[in-house]
């Protein structure tokens, strides 16, 4: 039986304030029967919680979409009815999240961890036999509930009206349509046979020219396909703008939220980096605003990345900040001094940017 201060899982999530409902990076720690959360600044976490979130009875929604500009985030209501929105930094940690907190809730619901009868979990293999695949499509393309489009770039080509296949299954999830997403790609697939999607780009091309019937829509975030030609006179979907500049046009290699010293007030902040290649570039963005361009930025090509030693303050950083530093020197003589949570994630940060130089 699992001790009540056991730590399960722990990491850096956004959350939406409940009496201001700003954005703030908080260190969320998951427990048996809990969610901690603490404010990070510098090398540490505060010492004193910020707050917990029950978990007993507590309802998960995984995708929450009605937050614009927001498709990462995952909302808690507890049992009083209380909501909380958190936000990670991938779809990945995500869903990693909303699985590990789910399972607690689980274990707490059966009171001795065992396994927790579930009715979806009976109904998700039986996918209705009849599907109206034109209400679908309808909802599907509404102005204000409907799937949001936008631009994205593929190989430094820029599409725009589109969306991922991730996308279009996380809000057949969210809209409760399908209860598994394996039955939102199947249902996505029957749209694109029926031709009321299409498929834009190589890769959505590729994934339609060789897999199965129900597997033609690929989740993924890279994946994309938008509404078929005829559907254009129906009415127009009001399109999120997007920056298609050739340096966010690369792959994404790596996303994560890792602390960063300013170059002018040296303070330090939580900063969502996101790593690219071809062209290599690392970019970072303030994920306590709702703006989707980065607030900076640079190219990979040239650059020197280097751990920091965790004994002592090093040249160059303010504060008493210790451990988990590391240093990247680009090819304009700039230094970027950034801090991971963990030691392992140093690493893999490293390895992934000198992989990109």
């Amino acid at each position: 039986m699992e001790k009540k201060n056991t730590i399960l899982r722990e990491g850096f999530l956004v959350k939406r304030g409940h009496l201001v409902p700003n954005w703030k990076a908080r260190w969320f720690v998951l427990m048996p029967d809990k969610l901690l959360y603490y404010k990070y600044e510098g090398s540490k976490r505060d010492s004193c919680q910020r707050g917990k979130i029950l978990l007993k009875d507590c309802v998960i929604t995984c995708p929450f979409l009605e937050c614009e500009n927001r498709p990462l985030v995952l909302k808690l209501q507890t049992k009083n009815s209380v909501e909380h929105f958190l936000e990670a930094c991938s779809r990945e940690e995500r869903d990693e999240w909303a699985a590990d907190i789910t399972s607690v809730v689980h274990k707490l619901q059966t009171g001795d961890g065992g396994k927790v009868t579930n009715q979806q979990d009976t109904a998700a293999s039986e996918l209705h036999n009849v599907i109206d695949l034109s209400k679908v499509l309808d909802s599907m393309y509404d102005v204000h509930s409907g799937i949001k489009m936008s631009s994205h770039v593929e190989q430094g080509n820029t599409y725009s009206n589109c969306f991922s296949g991730s996308a279009v299954v996380d809000w057949l999830v969210f809209m409760q349509l399908v209860l598994t997403r394996v039955e939102a790609v199947t249902l996505a697939s029957a749209l694109l046979e029926e031709g009321f999607l299409r498929t834009i780009g190589l890769k959505s091309a590729e994934a339609l020219r060789t897999a199965g019937l129900s597997e033609q829509l690929v989740d993924d975030s890279t994946a994309l396909y938008s509404f078929s030609e005829s559907l254009k006179k129906r009415g127009s979907v009001k399109a999120q703008t997007s920056l298609s500049a050739v340096e966010l046009s690369g792959k994404v290699m790596k996303r994560g939220y890792l602390l960063k010293q300013g170059h002018r007030r040296k303070n330090w902040k939580v900063r969502l980096f996101v790593l690219r290649s071809e062209p290599a570039f690392l970019h970072y963005y303030d994920p306590t605003t709702d703006d989707i361009s980065p607030v900076g930025g640079f190219s990979l090509r040239g650059c020197l990345v280097s751990a920091l030693d965790d004994n002592g303050v090093p040249s160059g950083v303010k504060g008493n900040v210790q451990g988990n530093l590391f240093k990247i020197i680009t090819q304009s003589e700039t230094h970027f001094f950034i801090q991971a949570p963990t030691h392992q994630e140093k690493m893999d940060w490293i390895e992934a940017i000198r992989e990109q130089t």
